[in-house]
């Protein structure tokens, strides 16, 4: 560090101290090692030989096909309902928004189970919405549609987290000197505020999508698990794990590296943000 004209002036190194302390470095490797030691041991106990012909089994590509159709439509439905919510959170400083947005934030710590049961409780023939909806001719429960909305129901709560919280650190300013220069609401929507927020959309669609790719219990307490119908790759991966360990292995593993990739892919979508 050096100083120029009074002007402190950082240097390529770290100031004495700067970094982090050994423990909290030793107490980050344990739980570094504690995430990653389990997947290391699963891709040891992968037959790699095989490994091609235990993921394209007819069912296994059905699981796949099924899982990754559905958590894009649920991520769309989570962008279309959850940037609003997001926005309304952000801006309303009512007692009863912030009753809501914690109702909305529930399927965060809920176990999925219940929210599948809950759906089922709303959606199913003989729920809350069922006979209204069977008089239309319309069944949800136990059907593809139910899938993605079990999926959407556990995901929605991590794309309103991620706009909320980038509402919130971009502030009101830049909203308000559009509409002092005549912008209406919907137009300082589109042309400032939605796109200073894209970033931070397209990172939490990726975590929605993330999630609903690996959603489980609500699925299958609000969908059921028929094959090519409502047995995403999860629910395929469970019904291995007794059949065929090897398989389920396997596949577990190629849902593994799906997730890194979306991973990759939000890390990606911060950093150009």
């Amino acid at each position: 560090m050096t100083t120029t004209g009074g002007t402190v002036r950082a240097g390529s190194a770290a100031a004495p101290g700067a970094g982090a302390p050994r423990w909290v470095i030793v107490a980050a490797a344990i739980g570094m090692a504690f995430i990653l030691l389990p997947v290391i041991a699963m891709a040891g106990r992968v037959d790699w030989s095989d490994f091609g012909a235990l993921i394209t089994s007819s069912s296994s590509l059905a699981a796949l096909g099924l899982s990754l159709r559905t958590a894009t439509v649920s991520a769309l439905l989570c962008v279309v309902l959850g940037v609003p919510m997001a926005l309304w959170f952000a801006r309303s400083r009512s007692r009863l928004v912030g009753i809501l947005r914690t109702a909305v934030l529930l399927p965060l710590v809920l176990p999925p189970v219940v929210g599948g049961i809950a759906l089922l409780a709303a959606f199913g023939r003989r729920g809350l919405l069922g006979p209204a909806l069977e008089s239309a001719g319309i069944q949800i429960a136990f059907t593809t549609t139910a899938v993605v909305l079990a999926q959407t129901f556990v995901a929605m709560p991590f794309l309103v987290l991620s706009v909320e919280g980038a509402m919130r650190t971009m502030g009101d300013r830049p909203a308000a000197i559009a509409a002092s220069l005549g912008a209406g609401p919907t137009t300082v929507l589109r042309r400032v505020t939605l796109p200073a927020l894209a970033p931070a959309i397209v990172a939490g669609a990726v975590l929605a999508f993330a999630r609903a790719l690996g959603e489980f219990g609500a699925t299958l307490a609000f969908a059921g698990s028929l094959e090519g119908v409502t047995r995403t790759l999860p629910l395929e991966i469970y019904l291995q794990r007794e059949s065929d360990p090897a398989s389920a292995v396997a596949l577990s593993m190629l849902l593994v590296v799906v997730a890194v990739v979306v991973m990759a892919g939000t890390g990606f979508a911060r950093r150009r943000g």
